[in-house]
């Protein structure tokens, strides 16, 4: 063993671009420092004298810290998210009960037993199947999200929780991803959150002008959220959503970001780890939907990127960082709801 956990794998790889699928050359060329520091100074030329008003939909926005910088992108959007009668399939989850494993549930199955609803009338289980079913119409989406995502079995069944996505509005979701100076206890320099507004798909970022603007640009994002949103991340549980929250505790901001969460990271890899070289978010990109991206920047010179901006006054270095924010963000949608089709 490494001596890393499988989230800083992950983190290390996605920095230094250890499992890019790409050829050889090209991966030489992405690893290459002095292909950074050229794209840097190519940037930095091609933006001198412009702000970000110049080059994307800017305006300012109030919070009660002051104004935050948010970029908005629309894109239309087919997003479909069918029908599948999710309650009747979840009365075929014996395993929802208490005391009922895969072998109980294989056992009952075998003597008729095909849903919760017919062991109301099963001797031992009548009781806890009749409270299951009264209890199920009047739990929200949030609480149906935490049985499913609580359940001893739930690795079995992780399909599940993406078939139970029809129970909530399409408008709910908030894909999400942020940007920061490094891997902890550093500043958030761009928050970005994408949502479903009739046939379109609307990016919004917040972007860090300045260090003094931290608490701003989180409560901007915050002000999206309430008891009905869904986050929708890439590797989020383990990294954006927690760090978002230290960051809160850092600027003394009050927040409540114990919402259903729907990581697609492990999604990916239970559905998709067979047909592809690896479940990195640009590898699925590339592979599944053909999007391939040009003078993306890497994470570990993410922070460097924006030290020069800062030090220039030269918006160049982040414009890329901002790009790659909303092509995260965007994606995400695409990623759900191909994962619904593959589930269903």
């Amino acid at each position: 063993m490494d001596g890393y956990s499988e989230h800083e794998r992950y983190l290390r790889n996605a920095l230094f671009g250890l499992n890019d699928s790409s050829n050889p050359k090209q991966k030489e060329k992405k690893l290459s420092s002095h292909y950074f520091e050229d794209l840097k100074e190519k940037l930095l030329m091609q933006y001198v004298d412009k702000s970000l008003k110049d080059v994307m939909d800017c305006n300012i926005c109030k919070t009660s810290f002051g104004d935050a910088l948010k970029i908005t992108t629309k894109e239309k959007i087919d997003f479909n998210i069918k029908d599948n009668d999710f309650k009747n399939q979840i009365n075929h989850n014996l395993k929802l009960l208490p005391r009922i494993g895969l072998k109980t549930e294989e056992n009952l199955k075998n003597k008729g037993y095909l849903t919760i609803e017919s062991l109301k009338n099963h001797d031992k289980y009548c009781d806890v199947a009749s409270n299951f079913l009264n209890k199920i119409d009047e739990m929200s989406f949030h609480e149906i999200v935490d049985l499913l995502d609580s359940n001893k079995y739930s690795k079995k069944c992780r399909d599940n929780l993406l078939k139970c996505i029809s129970l909530t509005d399409v408008e709910n979701f908030k894909f999400m991803d942020i940007e920061t100076k490094g891997l902890s206890n550093v500043p958030i320099i761009l928050i970005g959150v994408a949502e479903i507004k009739n046939d379109k798909i609307v990016a919004s970022q917040y972007f860090l002008r300045d260090y003094v603007e931290e608490p701003n640009i989180i409560e901007a994002y915050l002000n999206h959220l309430d008891e009905n949103s869904v986050h929708v991340t890439f590797n989020g549980k383990s990294f954006d959503v927690p760090f978002i929250k230290n960051r809160c505790v850092y600027n003394r901001l009050d927040c409540n970001l114990d919402l259903p969460h729907l990581d697609l990271m492990y999604f990916a890899k239970n559905l998709w780890k067979d047909s592809l070289p690896n479940c990195q978010l640009q590898t699925i990109e590339q592979e599944m939907f053909g999007i391939t991206r040009h003078e993306d920047v890497l994470g570990q010179y993410i922070p460097g990127y924006y030290d020069t901006y800062l030090f220039e006054d030269n918006i160049g270095p982040v414009v890329p960082i901002i790009e790659h924010n909303c092509q995260d963000i965007i994606s995400l949608a695409s990623f759900l709801e191909k994962m619904y089709e593959d589930v269903n």
